[in-house]
C-alpha cells in the first residue's frame, strides 16, 4: 500500500545508504499542480514497490516549470531492482496523463555532513537546494569544501535566524555537492541572500575560501516548495 503524507524526509534517516535527486521541467505552474497529482494517482493506485524505498517526495519550483525529486534509497542495488521492474510502468502513466515532461538530470548522492540546531521543531516552508559542481572528480575536495562551509556556517557573525537546517551530499560521481537546505520561509532565504555578504554568509575570510575554492566550476541556487510526500503504508 501506499500513502500520502505532509511530513518532509527525515534526510539524516540512518537507513538511507542511496538518496536520488532529479528534476523535471514541465512547463508551467498549472502543469507543475496536474504533475503532482498525476504522480500521486499514479503511485497510490499500485502497491509500494520496495521496503528498501524509505520515502520518494516531489517538490514545486519556485521558477514555475519545475519539480525537484527526492527518493530515499537503502542502496542502489535495490533502486536498480525498481527501475528494471517498476518504474516503467509508471512514468508511462504518468506522461500519458501530463504530455511533454522534460527529464533534465538524476543524480545518485550519499549524504555527508548536516548542520542545525538540536532539537529544533520548526517546520520547514521553503526548501532551498544549492547544487555545487567542480572541475573533475575529486571525493576528498567535496568532502573538505562541505567542510568549510561547515567551519563558516558555525563562526558565522550574523546567521539568519530563518535557516533551519543544512544536510550536505556528495555525487558518487566525484564532481557535485549539493545542499538540501531547510528554511522558515522563502522570504526567510531572500532576505538572508540581501544581507551584505555574496549569498548566504557575510563577507569574512572563511566565506572568501569557500567561494574561491580550487576547482570551483560552478554553482546554482533553487527554491522548491514540499508539494508530495508518498511512504509505505
Amino acid at each position: 500500500m501506499t500513502r500520502r503524507t505532509d511530513a518532509h524526509p527525515d534526510l539524516t534517516h540512518p537507513d538511507t545508504g542511496a538518496p536520488f535527486f532529479s528534476t523535471w521541467r514541465v512547463g508551467t505552474p498549472a502543469r507543475q499542480r496536474q504533475t503532482v497529482e498525476a504522480i500521486a494517482r499514479t503511485w497510490e493506485r499500485r502497491p509500494w514497490p520496495s521496503g528498501d524505498l524509505l520515502g520518494y517526495h516531489v517538490y514545486t519550483g519556485h521558477d514555475g516549470t519545475t519539480l525537484l525529486h527526492h527518493s530515499q534509497w537503502r542502496s542502489e542495488p535495490a533502486y536498480e531492482a525498481f527501475v528494471e521492474s517498476h518504474r516503467q510502468e509508471r512514468v508511462d502513466e504518468i506522461d500519458t496523463a501530463v504530455p511533454g515532461i522534460e527529464r533534465l538530470w538524476l543524480g545518485r548522492y550519499r549524504r555527508y555532513r548536516s548542520a542545525g540546531r538540536e532539537g529544533d521543531t520548526r517546520v520547514p516552508g521553503c526548501i532551498v537546494i544549492v547544487d555545487v559542481e567542480f572541475e573533475g572528480p575529486d571525493p576528498d575536495r567535496q568532502r573538505a569544501w562541505v567542510d568549510a562551509v561547515l567551519e563558516a556556517l558555525a563562526s558565522e557573525p550574523n546567521a539568519h535566524p530563518g535557516g533551519i537546517s543544512a544536510h550536505f551530499h556528495l555525487s558518487t560521481d566525484g564532481t557535485r555537492v549539493l545542499n538540501y537546505a531547510e528554511w522558515e520561509s522563502a522570504q526567510a532565504h531572500i532576505d538572508a541572500l540581501a544581507a551584505p555578504g555574496d549569498g548566504v554568509g557575510s563577507a569574512t575570510e572563511l566565506w572568501h575560501r569557500v567561494q574561491n575554492w580550487p576547482g570551483l566550476k560552478s554553482g546554482t541556487v533553487e527554491r522548491y516548495d514540499h508539494a508530495l510526500g508518498l511512504i509505505p503504508g
